[in-house]
């Protein structure tokens, strides 16, 4: 277990030295694609499970606050309606959750999705946090996601993890959590459902 331990933390360390690359789109586009959800402030935890093994694939965070934002660290999904700046997508209407849901569920994975009211203080706090935490290297995206979600107000014992199947069953235990589950027989290769970017990088 230690060794376990400390290989992660040396592979942790050399993808932070690595660095991912940037990805900032224009103003005018992140302006135009800003989207106020009516519904109540939430933080909304996505996790992506294996179906045959049940291990956690990905994690990543829907923050309705003064706007609706996803949160993707090290994500592969894109959209040329959702403008991206450094794994924070925009304009993430209930069509686009649906489109990047639909992308990450086929017949080898799942999605969960864990919706935690908060108040509209803590919502735009976490907004803030996503917005300047920076691009996230590969494997990182549940530590990225814990490490934002650390010491907010009512999730204080949520902790830091590696894992988002760890991170999904301690967001599990907060008070009140709602969960959905999305299952799909799509075939493996879900690369066909990317919509081009146009811009994508600037």
């Amino acid at each position: 277990m230690l060794a376990r331990l400390i290989l992660w933390f040396g592979l942790s360390l050399f993808l932070v030295g690595c660095g991912a690359p940037s990805v900032w789109a224009p103003d005018d586009a992140v302006r135009a694609a800003a989207y106020r959800d009516p519904a109540a402030p939430s933080l909304t935890l996505i996790t992506v499970i294996n179906n045959r093994s049940g291990d956690g694939a990905h994690s990543a965070l829907l923050v309705n606050a003064s706007q609706r934002v996803l949160f993707d660290p090290a994500g592969s999904w894109y959209h040329s309606r959702a403008p991206e700046r450094n794994d924070v997508f925009y304009g993430m209407t209930p069509r686009m959750v649906e489109i990047y849901t639909d992308y990450h569920a086929r017949e080898t994975h799942h999605v969960v999705m864990q919706t935690l009211l908060v108040s509209p203080e803590t919502a735009q706090e976490v907004l803030r946090r996503v917005e300047t935490y920076g691009a996230v290297s590969q494997a990182l995206c549940a530590r990225s996601v814990s490490s934002i979600l650390r010491g907010l107000p009512g999730l204080e014992g949520l902790g830091g993890t590696p894992l988002p199947l760890r991170l999904m069953r301690k967001f599990d235990r907060l008070p009140n959590v709602q969960t959905t589950k999305i299952f799909d027989d799509d075939p493996a290769d879900h690369s066909a459902k990317l919509a081009p970017v146009v811009m994508r990088g600037q």
